[in-house]
């Protein structure tokens, strides 16, 4: 199988009320093709999905140029003066052109939220209203006022999403129309009152520079390294629970839940145990045979995240 990195370029028409993680927008590209080609194309696109064969691997969506900052200790940043310190903490994004250095210079390279986004995003709530049928107002318990938060982000902002493809099973243009049909009816909660709406600039194969010397992997979305053989010693992550819920028609079934998945949050940096080898992605394809619903058996999960190469230094044992 061939798989190939490309790069979409989306430009954001409506503020998100779901984070672009590539977990998520993997599954909405799955309800996409179901819908453009039917269950049957669907269920032949995901044979050999658990077993290392993914068709398609997503990545979260990050500023326009930038990639998201390698999870590592204190130690590997570059010395700064203690005032220093509290202000490199917010530079979480990666120049595009800094993919290829050394890792001391990719890391001094990081950049804050207003420089990647070129204004900061912002957190607002929504109010949202249930009207009790009989009464014809909201009132009290399931039937009060509530908000829900929304990001808000400057007019047209552009986003990255980086995606695998297996060419020997999808083509580029068949992706591209998938994203446009997300893009166009919105991607994640609330889209049918308008949120998660975008347009796609561009698709199309890219992969930025790799460095000299590159020993490990950079995840771009998160993933689930379990039983990958990698070198626990010298790999760095943030672990956290992903609590997913089904989406189109099975968002409004009576168990919309899925099964809790542990996975590595974006910008893990693993290295292997044995002769490092560049890959378009890592991790591995979670569920099928009920193991994540019971509502829809067949059920997968996206434990794969598209990577980069990085040069990590080698700790002593």
């Amino acid at each position: 199988m061939a798989h190939v990195l490309h790069r979409a370029i989306l430009a954001l028409a409506t503020p998100l009320g779901t984070p672009l993680a590539g977990d998520t927008l993997f599954g909405q590209l799955c309800w996409a093709l179901r819908e453009a080609k039917g269950a049957t194309e669907l269920a032949k696109r995901l044979e050999g999905y658990t077993r290392g064969q993914p068709w398609l691997v997503v990545s979260d969506g990050f500023p326009a140029g930038y990639l998201p900052k390698p999870t590592l200790p204190q130690h590997f940043e570059p010395a700064r003066e203690p005032q220093e310190r509290k202000a490199a903490k917010k530079n979480r994004w990666i120049p595009l052109e800094a993919s290829g250095l050394s890792l001391p210079q990719l890391l001094a390279a990081a950049r804050d939220d207003g420089t990647a986004y070129g204004k900061a995003p912002r957190t607002g709530m929504q109010s949202h209203n249930t009207l009790n049928r009989l009464t014809g107002t909201t009132g009290e318990g399931e039937f009060a006022p509530y908000g829900l938060p929304q990001t808000f982000y400057q007019a047209g902002q552009r986003i990255d999403v980086w995606l695998v493809l297996d060419a020997d099973r999808t083509a580029t243009d068949e992706v591209r129309r998938l994203i446009e049909a997300i893009g166009a009816s919105g991607f994640g909660r609330d889209a049918s009152i308008g949120l998660g709406k975008f347009t796609v600039e561009s698709f199309q194969p890219d992969r930025p520079a790799a460095p000299e010397g590159a020993n490990a992997h950079w995840t771009l979305a998160p993933c689930a390294p379990q039983g990958q053989d990698f070198d626990g010693r010298q790999s760095f992550w943030r672990a956290h629970t992903r609590f997913g819920r089904h989406g189109n028609a099975h968002a409004l079934a009576a168990n919309p839940f899925k099964t809790p998945v542990l996975m590595a949050s974006t910008g893990a940096v693993f290295s292997t145990d044995g002769v490092y080898a560049p890959c378009p992605f890592i991790g591995q394809g979670l569920g099928g045979e009920g193991r994540l619903s019971k509502a829809e058996p067949a059920t997968v999960h996206q434990g794969y995240a598209p990577v980069l190469p990085i040069t990590m230094e080698t700790i002593a044992s």
